[in-house]
């Protein structure tokens, strides 16, 4: 029956503002540490409605990110059933293949799935994202002179495929997962933000 589904994305990495990964450089540091909501606010995964739920991912990225390898911590919302779960867990291992499984063909290793509270929140173009106890971010897009957000489309990489992509900056960014090595704390890094539909 595959999936179809519709919402939005927060991400922030400690790459500078605006992250070099999008379009194919090396991250600003060497490696990349980021966080990634996917929050549903609508779709189907082989019939099971997943409205409402959200899955993350803490991830270390170990050079360009589109040579892969990254490991990765994964974080369903605890508001998912056990049907829900294991349908999104689907979706994002690859097993029901479309834009989602091209992108996280890219994880090598995956450390631990948990299911926690997400807070994934976005009022008036900003956006909060909490995901346990592991990872916080407070994110905002850029503006251009005529006030519309700042867009960035046709990328080489996306965690959104086939969607454009708005960048920002984190005021808050701070991430700590002792199996993948992260411990971060900053202000005024890379964020993004977009509204996605994914077919698979």
């Amino acid at each position: 029956m595959g999936y179809h589904l519709e919402g939005r994305l927060l991400e922030v990495c400690d790459c500078r503002v605006l992250c070099p990964c999008w379009i194919g450089e090396d991250p600003d540091n060497g490696a990349c540490d980021t966080i990634i909501g996917w929050r549903f606010e609508k779709g189907k995964i082989d019939g099971v409605d997943v409205a409402g739920t959200t899955i993350a991912v803490i991830a270390h990225v170990p050079g360009n990110i589109l040579q892969g390898n990254w490991k990765a911590a994964v974080y369903v919302s605890d508001n998912a059933t056990p049907q829900q779960q294991e349908a999104i867990l689907k979706v994002y291992t690859g097993k029901l293949g479309g834009p989602v499984g091209d992108l996280v063909k890219l994880i090598g290793e995956v450390v631990s799935v948990e299911r926690v509270p997400i807070t994934f929140d976005v009022q008036g173009g900003k956006g909060t994202l909490k995901v346990g106890t592991a990872g916080y971010a407070e994110l905002e897009p850029y503006k251009g002179a005529s006030g519309k957000t700042t867009t960035l489309t046709d990328t080489v990489f996306s965690t959104v495929p086939g969607a454009p992509v708005f960048v920002g900056k984190a005021s808050s960014y701070r991430s700590k997962n002792a199996k993948l090595g992260i411990d971060v704390d900053l202000k005024g890094h890379n964020a993004l933000q977009s509204v996605f539909v994914f077919d698979g």
